[in-house]
């Protein structure tokens, strides 16, 4: 139960493009899918009201289906335009739009933030007397700020201003938001990190976050269906999937209204946001591209917090996976009633994206089935080659073999080491959760770090008297040790 726990909390905080060229059909038939994923009888046997998905490879989406409805009050079926609630996925699009705008000369992420802000100003701390938090800081969660999310309002309620956010005069708060820690010192998620984010850009630009999100990414990259305007807002899309409960009740209107727009106001649906994660792709390897420039896109994807971050974090995106050798940048989206992920690798233009619209333990087990089933039958594989391997000697693999603490994602669980057929595997139920796999694959390469086939992260392990007593990971031009005797 408790494994479970953290493996709930990890999902929860963790866990195209260009309009006709990314939306032609490769002559590969991906039907099969449909089949294979059984997602109508998934949505029966958990009570979950609707489900979304498209799956893209190769730069292309190859496909798209939708299950079950809008609303369980009528029979309208969700279609491909159906916009969900996105919650958490709405921040690395305020990342983007952030690196954007720095790219255009009309801010400075750099600069401490404070010095952007208006209607209200970072309050005194301890923490920041020397240091002052900059934007990078707040979008990467190493500012030190608190309040991890907010609670969602619906119509007929009073909705509180992002100053009334920020000064905790709404539900799950009774305090100002304040600091944790020295701004790059930790990390740690910060829904209230992005709402000062929010503040200053609309502070700085006069312009609401909705309206720039629209003006620089959704209107040029056509997406007609994604929206940073509100349920209680002139201009809300129409065609809507509507919130629901465990007992797969509609919540109240089912139309959750969010004042904290940058960090979980997003609503979207699986076929846009596939979009603009093939257009980031593209960026990444400066070929294909339209709007996001190569610049910009390595700098928003670039791993730039790895101390207590979950495996690693960047601007936005979650960066703590590796499935089956590749890198991924991801998001998890989490609201009540409603929730998705996005899943995509750096390279190669593959990934999926998929949005419900139901409870935690109503969509959580569609989703899982749905990743886990897709990393398997995508079959997207990167193999070490023989030339970057070498073979580990008997006495370091005698020296590695054993149980240690969560050196991997850093949530507790324990994780193991261990020798099979010659080869060295890690066990973690993080993969078992997250893959399907119970363990992966780990070789030591040339130049003696090590590499797990489902981790992204490079290892180095440290031994001494023939014991393992520190593990330190490393990726771009970060790296921590994690003691292993504490």
């Amino acid at each position: 139960m408790k494994n479970l726990i953290y493996l709930l909390f990890l999902t929860t905080i963790i866990l195209g493009c260009q309009s006709n060229e990314n939306e032609t059909r490769p002559e590969k038939d991906f039907n099969f899918l449909t089949d294979s994923l059984k997602i109508d009888q998934k949505l029966k046997d958990h009570n979950l009201a609707g489900f979304s998905l498209v799956v893209f490879e190769n730069y292309n989406i190859v496909y798209s289906n939708q299950f079950g409805l809008k609303s369980v009050n009528s029979n309208e079926k969700i279609d491909e335009n159906t916009a969900f609630s996105t919650a958490s996925i709405s921040k690395p699009i305020t990342a983007l739009l952030c690196f954007m705008l720095e790219e255009k000369g009309l801010i400075n992420l750099n600069d401490p933030i404070d010095s952007y802000l208006k209607r209200w100003h970072l309050p005194k701390s301890e923490f920041i007397k020397k240091t002052k938090p900059t934007w990078k800081d707040f979008l990467n969660h190493t500012a030190g700020t608190n309040q991890h999310g907010f609670a969602d309002f619906y119509e007929g309620d009073t909705i509180p201003t992002i100053k009334e956010s920020l000064l905790g005069k709404l539900p799950r708060y009774d305090k100002e938001i304040d600091f944790l820690f020295s701004p790059g010192s930790s990390w740690s998620y910060s829904g209230g990190g992005y709402v000062i984010i929010q503040m200053a850009l609309e502070d700085t630009l006069n312009t609401s976050i909705a309206a720039l999100a629209d003006e620089y990414i959704f209107t040029p990259l056509h997406l007609k269906n994604t929206t940073m305007i509100q349920p209680n807002e002139q201009g809300f899309l129409k065609n809507v999937a509507l919130v629901h409960d465990k007992k797969n009740e509609i919540i109240k209107t089912g139309l959750p209204i969010t004042p904290q727009v940058a960090p979980s106001g997003l609503w979207s649906t699986p076929r846009d946001l596939a979009k603009i994660t093939i257009e980031l792709q593209h960026a990444l390897q400066d070929k294909g591209n339209t709007i996001i420039s190569h610049d910009v896109a390595k700098k928003v994807v670039e791993v730039t917090a790895l101390k207590d971050a979950v495996g690693g974090w960047s601007y936005g995106w979650q960066r703590s996976f590796g499935f089956n050798n590749y890198d991924w940048f991801s998001c998890n989206g989490s609201n009540t009633g409603v929730g998705g992920d996005i899943f995509a690798t750096v390279t190669n233009g593959n990934g999926f994206v998929f949005l419900a619209n139901g409870e935690k333990p109503n969509r959580f087990p569609v989703i899982n089935h749905v990743r886990t089933k897709l990393l398997s039958l995508m079959n997207w594989k990167q193999e070490f080659k023989k030339k970057d391997i070498q073979e580990t000697s008997n006495d370091l693999k005698t020296s590695l073999i054993g149980t240690y603490k969560d050196f991997l994602f850093g949530q507790g669980i324990p994780t193991q080491i261990i020798e099979r057929n010659k080869k060295l595997y890690v066990e973690s139920p993080f993969f078992e959760y997250f893959t399907g796999k119970k363990d992966s694959e780990m070789v030591q390469l040339n130049n003696g770090l090590f590499k797990i086939v489902d981790y992204p992260n490079f290892l180095k392990f440290n031994t001494k008297n023939g014991k393992l007593y520190s593990v330190t990971l490393l990726r771009d031009n970060n790296n921590v040790t994690i003691n292993l005797l504490e």
